[in-house]
């Protein structure tokens, strides 16, 4: 029985790695394990760990779900300087999304619902298990 999952990215410069993602999420790592790793509970029983080394460039793209990616987009581009992305839809897939960089090469993103009162079936389920 599977019950929980870990995703791990490498960044190469871990401090500054450590501030990037901590702004990313606006808040502190959840865990820190021991120098060089540090995990963020993303949702219930889903951990980011931020792994000091090489990273797996071509790997990826970790996405997150966000209420409304605009507004996520504009602060992305303010609070981390990171390149413009695109938002692309696609006829039969229930989201919109976008993929950016960290500055170690690892291939990020986020996306959104089309379906607001699917957005918020999902959110009750994941909430009700927290």
């Amino acid at each position: 029985m599977f019950f929980e999952t870990t995703i791990q990215i490498r960044v190469e410069d871990f401090k500054k790695g450590q501030q990037w993602y901590e702004t990313l999420f606006e808040r502190e790592p959840d865990f820190i394990a021991h120098e060089g790793f540090i995990e963020w509970e993303i949702i219930s029983g889903c951990w980011l760990q931020v792994a000091e080394g090489t990273p797996a460039i071509g790997s990826g793209p970790i996405r997150f779900g966000v209420i409304d990616i605009e507004e996520t987009r504009n602060r992305l581009l303010k609070d981390l300087k990171i390149d413009p992305f695109e938002v692309h839809t696609r006829d039969g897939v229930p989201v919109k999304w976008g993929t950016f960089q960290d500055p170690w090469g690892n291939l990020v993103g986020v996306y959104e619902y089309l379906d607001k009162d699917a957005e918020s079936e999902r959110l009750k389920t994941i909430l009700r298990n927290e």
